[in-house]
């Protein structure tokens, strides 16, 4: 399944455009235009370049869990008893149909998947592990760690950006 990925040359008004985006999404083209340096509709134009590419996924809120009751953040590491294809894109989809389930990962080395779930307590994580992980003949392990403090949570990806990617 191993899928190539094509980059996307980008130049030093890309770089500063996706900064400012990362930062604070919800700018206007023209406060976008003004941070960046640029007119309106260059930055307008290229903003939907990165979009049309796909530089630039989706732009979202970030909600702080806490404020909605969702304190407990478990990070679990997963391990299949048979690792077939099939097998492991099954898991993927079971994990991308929990809502609880923010992120999942097939890594290397250990165990089959890292996942991390956002719950309100421990109740919730039972019911989330059964429904996801334990009614599942094919889970041989699960491995699960609490987040006792976050010291640190980004979104920001760092750009860099050279002469020789230019095109």
């Amino acid at each position: 399944m191993n899928k190539t990925i094509e980059i996307v040359p980008i130049d030093e008004l890309d770089v500063r455009i996706l900064e400012q985006l990362q930062a604070d999404a919800s700018l206007t083209n023209h406060e976008l235009a003004l941070r960046v340096h640029a007119s309106a509709p260059t930055c307008l134009r290229r903003v939907r370049r990165l979009r049309d590419t796909g530089v630039i996924e989706k732009q979202v809120a970030i909600v702080n869990p806490e404020r909605l009751g969702n304190t407990l953040t478990a990070i679990i590491e997963i391990t299949l008893d048979v690792q077939t294809a099939e097998n492991l894109e099954a898991f993927e989809k079971r994990a991308m149909a929990e809502s609880a389930i923010l992120q999942c990962y097939r890594v290397s080395q250990g165990p089959d998947f890292i996942v991390v779930a956002q719950v309100a307590d421990m109740p919730a994580y039972h019911a989330m592990a059964y429904r996801t992980f334990t009614s599942d003949a094919n889970v041989r392990n699960v491995r699960s760690f609490f987040s006792i403090h976050r010291s640190k949570f980004e979104t920001r990806m760092p750009i860099t950006f050279s002469a020789s990617s230019e095109s």
